[in-house]
């Protein structure tokens, strides 16, 4: 599965970090290219975004759910296409660093299936990376605010 991850570190205590993540309308909207979300219960919500793989936009609809809320360090998840074959997991992950200094830590993967999937796979290599840090940046971004 094309996967990738991204760590940074904030100077937030970790009790601050797991408020912000805990709640997914804090970082739903943080993902690139995010259109809406949808809560529907404490574990799943869907979400809307346009993809960006090379020359190939499209706007996908995904169902996410929360495998578990392990308080106060990890928040792991499931993806499912709605409107396309896909499905991947995810999780963010906080580790205290000091009491006032935290590690974040995103990770995401990817797989594509159906008769789309042998052509997308390939780009989702370069892709899924790229988003996994540009939605691990700006979450953290967002919990520096908060701390600053």
């Amino acid at each position: 599965m094309p996967g990738g991850s991204h760590s940074v570190q904030v100077d937030c205590p970790i009790e601050t970090v797991w408020t912000f993540v805990r709640d997914i309308n804090n970082w739903a909207p943080l993902v690139p290219g995010y259109i809406e979300h949808q809560i529907i219960n404490d574990k799943q919500s869907t979400w809307k975004f346009v993809s960006d793989i090379g020359i190939i936009k499209r706007t996908l609809h995904m169902e996410v759910d929360i495998i578990n809320w392990q308080e106060p360090t990890k928040v792991t998840f499931n993806l499912k296409g709605i409107n396309e074959k896909f499905t991947g997991s995810g999780y963010f992950e906080a580790e205290r660093i000091t009491e006032s200094r935290t590690k974040i830590t995103g990770y995401l993967d990817i797989k594509a299936s159906g008769l789309r999937g042998r052509a997308i796979n390939p780009a989702l290599k370069s892709v899924i990376p790229k988003t996994a840090t540009q939605l691990t940046a700006a979450v953290s971004n967002d919990i520096q605010k908060i701390c600053s």
